[in-house]
């Protein structure tokens, strides 16, 4: 397997791992906040998602060790190729880039509770509107990405350990 191979993997792993943690911090705290009822703007919280998208923009796992102060000594120019740029049209996938969003459209429960301090005047407190099971679901596939992804870094480590031996 070529060197740049290796590196690219490595890369869409550790993106892929970097946005399933954030997944998991958003389905923490929607289960955190599944009964606050006030928040800093005086509403209910607000269920969190985790978007994802291709990033283009980030540096790969190469361009940051070249920038290290501690070069890779090539012995040969052809033994360390350059990265291609990612992106569909030379077949190389691309990290992930995540951005964390509040849904607004959200609509709250109402839950009758008059002795509650948020209860309005006919008795009914405003709850977020969070499904326990929707986010045992979200945190279980966010779970299981993240696993799969730690074992394609351990594939692409032991394959390029089984290279150095040939």
């Amino acid at each position: 397997m070529p060197i740049q191979k290796i590196f690219t993997s490595l890369d869409i792993s550790a993106s892929g791992m970097r946005a399933q943690r954030r997944r998991m911090n958003a389905v923490a705290s929607n289960i955190a906040n599944l009964e606050t009822t006030r928040t800093e703007n005086g509403e209910p919280y607000r269920r969190k998602i985790v978007l994802m998208q291709t990033d283009t923009t980030g540096q790969t796992f190469e361009q940051v060790l070249n920038n290290e102060d501690r070069r890779i000594k090539v012995t040969n120019p052809r033994h360390i190729r350059t990265v291609p740029a990612y992106g569909a049209e030379n077949g190389v996938g691309a990290p992930v880039n995540t951005e964390m969003k509040t849904i607004s459209d959200n609509a709250f429960r109402l839950v009758y509770d008059p002795d509650h301090p948020d209860a309005n005047a006919d008795g009914y407190v405003r709850m977020p509107n969070i499904n326990v099971i929707t986010e045992m679901v979200d945190m279980i596939t966010a779970s299981r990405s993240y696993e799969a992804n730690a074992t394609a870094i351990e594939s692409s480590k032991n394959m390029s350990k089984r290279a150095l031996d040939i």
